[in-house]
């Protein structure tokens, strides 16, 4: 869904909500509340009542809507866990407001809890004085039992902090769709619809974008089409219509300033496959992808398979090995060869890793990290293959490892891994993490003009007098890519340690003192070509550097410019570059008198900032498989300081996050 914005440029604002509850005190039929600024939403449900349908389409109607946003979906490992059961709830939060959003949120405003087994997960979670919107149809004796509740929490008092909107939805969706004549079980299926149309209702949205969606997708089954239909459309006219003593009423939130331009919005996965398809473009050369499913890096070969018209070619290997083995072959034939796993398929390409680093073919390897080790936990995020990317093969084989920030910033850095890869004949690993693939927030589409082409130029001729030496080096240590059947360029690569120039097989020990320096070298080498590391919000030099690296962007970039508002003097840099990092990033970190490193793990970034150049960073380490809140960066960032000004008695306030407290060594 894409859609075409002519407004200015706007500043940057809040990403989240006040503390106060936005729903706090309204009666039902109150005339439609004043705009607020952003406001977090959080629906959770069964994982078999389509929460993440219902945040996607919701997510759809915000961007139509003109807002920015930010999502997390959540949602549980068990392809399909038992009905009603803790494990088995599905969740999808959205932040979305009239100023620059960069996280999907910390506490909700609203939540919608579809069971017993979804509030109690979730409740917590909510914001004190926010709305929960409970089902009151899903809340048997069956249902209470399988959520651990041995009491009824709609009846026990345990709700009280909230408010709370509790009606029998599955009765009233059963009755929009009678006229239908669909079974019990596939009328309940259009409850998530119900809620959907309740929701557009409460946030001032239009829902013809929704009625065009379904008419498309049950096109082949237009009675399914109607039903849907019919429950989304009796959900807004409840809350037109119903007299409510409550919390019910509407929101609007405005659209957000925005420069000129056609916007859409975009998922990792998706950004990551587009950038990819742009990269090879813009290499002039077909794309090869040999991928093996494995969550959450499955949806870029989902997305890739549709785009055979770009020169793309995707097969789906029998496992982890034979697909980056297979796309290695397709770099030696003079395609650019892509593959992408997550941390346990990595780990099985490593071998053919180090035959890509040693036959020094171009090869972009995406990660889509998730909690590990092991199986870990697939549908949950984590940052923890840091150390797998940069050191993870066995021998010195070193190659470039790049992380994206965002979901929309994948794109630019597929771009990236392209060009390294082919600029410098080395595979690349590009770091995402399964926050960034699943989530969506709004892209605006580039120019494909605005984009400067790096066109592979291939050895067509002898390099050697009468010889073809394929690893003779030009002055930035890089081989020549030679195409097989090429007339008179036939040649020899492989795995075993080979000669310098020639390419023969050679185990003398001075050889491969020499060929090891030449491929450090040559990676070393990319750090000229990388842009210097800059500040992206905050003075180059002070008393606190907040570093990070990969998704952590959004929290980090909202803590600290909430502590510049207090007048504290703390700083924001976010790395792309992981290895080889930017030339100048030793002299920044040397402008600080603190270093903070929060990450999804236990300290993996720090470890490498210390050993590369020897300062005293603190790690700031999460591993609950959830991203991190602003306000656990807020309150590590005001460890550092005596106090804020403006409270009282060098008190500092902040907002305590729901979520485990992080690791963080003392500064």
């Amino acid at each position: 869904m894409m859609a075409t914005i002519s407004s200015d440029k706007g500043s940057s604002g809040s990403s989240g909500s006040s503390d106060k509850g936005i729903f706090s005190g309204a009666a039902g039929g109150a005339p439609d509340a004043p705009a607020v600024e952003a406001v977090v939403v959080r629906f959770a449900g069964d994982s078999g009542d389509g929460m993440q349908l219902t945040g996607g389409q919701f997510t759809l109607s915000t961007a139509l809507a003109g807002n920015d946003l930010a999502t997390f979906p959540d949602f549980p490992a068990e392809i399909r866990a038992p009905q009603g059961t803790l494990f088995g709830v599905s969740a999808f939060q959205i932040n979305f407001g009239s100023s620059e959003i960069t996280t999907a949120g910390d506490a909700p405003d609203v939540l919608v809890a579809m069971n017993p087994a979804a509030l109690k997960t979730n409740i917590h979670a909510l914001k004190t004085g926010g709305l929960v919107i409970i089902d009151t149809g899903e809340f048997g004796r069956r249902n209470l039992e399988k959520a651990k509740y041995a009491e009824n929490p709609l009846e026990d008092g345990s709700l009280a902090r909230w408010d709370v909107l509790a009606f029998d939805i599955s009765a009233l969706t059963l009755e929009a769709v009678k006229p239908f004549g669909l079974g019990n079980k596939e009328a309940l299926r259009c409850k998530n619809m119900w809620t959907l149309g309740l929701a557009l209702w409460m946030f001032d949205r239009d829902r013809q974008p929704l009625v065009d969606w379904l008419t498309a997708k049950f096109a082949k089954e237009p009675v399914l089409a109607q039903a849907n239909i019919a429950a989304l459309n009796a959900g807004h006219a409840y809350g037109e219509t119903a007299e409510i003593a409550g919390p019910l009423r509407k929101l609007h939130i405005d659209p957000v300033p925005a420069e000129p331009g056609l916007y859409r919005t975009i998922t990792g996965a998706e950004a990551i496959s587009l950038g990819l398809v742009t990269g090879c473009r813009l290499a002039e050369l077909p794309m090869f992808f040999g991928g093996y499913p494995i969550t959450p890096a499955s949806a870029i070969l989902h997305h890739l398979v549709k785009m055979k018209e770009f020169g793309v070619t995707t097969f789906q290997a029998e496992d982890e090995i034979a697909a980056i083995c297979s796309a290695i072959g397709a770099s030696y034939a003079g395609q650019l060869g892509v593959t992408s796993s997550s941390g346990p398929g990595i780990a099985l390409k490593g071998e053919a890793m180090g035959l890509a680093v040693m036959t020094e073919l171009p090869l972009v390897i995406v990660n889509s990290q998730r909690g590990g080790p092991s199986t870990g936990l697939p549908t949950k995020t984590e940052q923890s293959d840091l150390y797998q990317a940069v050191y993870g093969r066995n021998g010195d084989a070193p190659l470039p490892v790049i992380a994206a920030r965002s979901p929309a910033d994948a794109f630019e850095c597929a771009i990236e891994a392209c060009r390294i890869a082919t600029r410098y004949m080395t595979p690349v690993i590009l770091l995402t993490d399964g926050y960034i693939g699943n989530a969506s927030e709004p892209w605006k589409v580039p120019d494909p003009d605005s984009f400067e082409p790096f066109p592979v130029r291939f050895l067509e001729e002898r390099n050697g007098g009468d010889r073809v030496l394929p690893y003779k080096r030009d002055e930035r240590g890089v081989r020549p890519w030679i195409r097989p059947g090429t007339p008179g360029l036939m040649h020899r690569i492989g795995g075993i340690e080979k000669a310098v120039d020639s390419g023969n097989i050679d185990y003398a020990p001075d050889v491969h003192q020499l060929q090891t320096d030449a491929r450090k070298a040559r990676i070393d080498g990319i750090a000229q070509t990388v842009p210097p590391q800059e500040v992206c919000l905050g003075e180059a030099k002070g008393r606190l550097l907040v570093i990070g690296w990969g998704s952590t962007f959004g929290p980090i970039h909202q803590a600290v410019r909430r502590a510049r508002g207090l007048g504290l003097d703390v700083s924001h840099a976010h790395v792309r570059h992981i290895w080889p990092l930017p030339g100048n990033l030793g002299e920044l970190l040397s402008g600080f008198e603190h270093i903070l490193v929060p990450e999804m793990n236990t300290g993996q970034f720090k470890t490498l900032l210390r050993d590369r150049f020897l300062v005293d960073a603190v790690s700031l380490g999460k591993t609950s498989g959830q991203p991190f809140a602003i306000a656990e960066l807020e309150t590590a960032i005001f460890r550092f300081f005596d106090g804020v000004p403006g409270n009282e008695g060098g008190e500092v306030a902040v907002n305590e996050s729901q979520l485990p407290a992080p690791e963080i060594e003392q500064p």
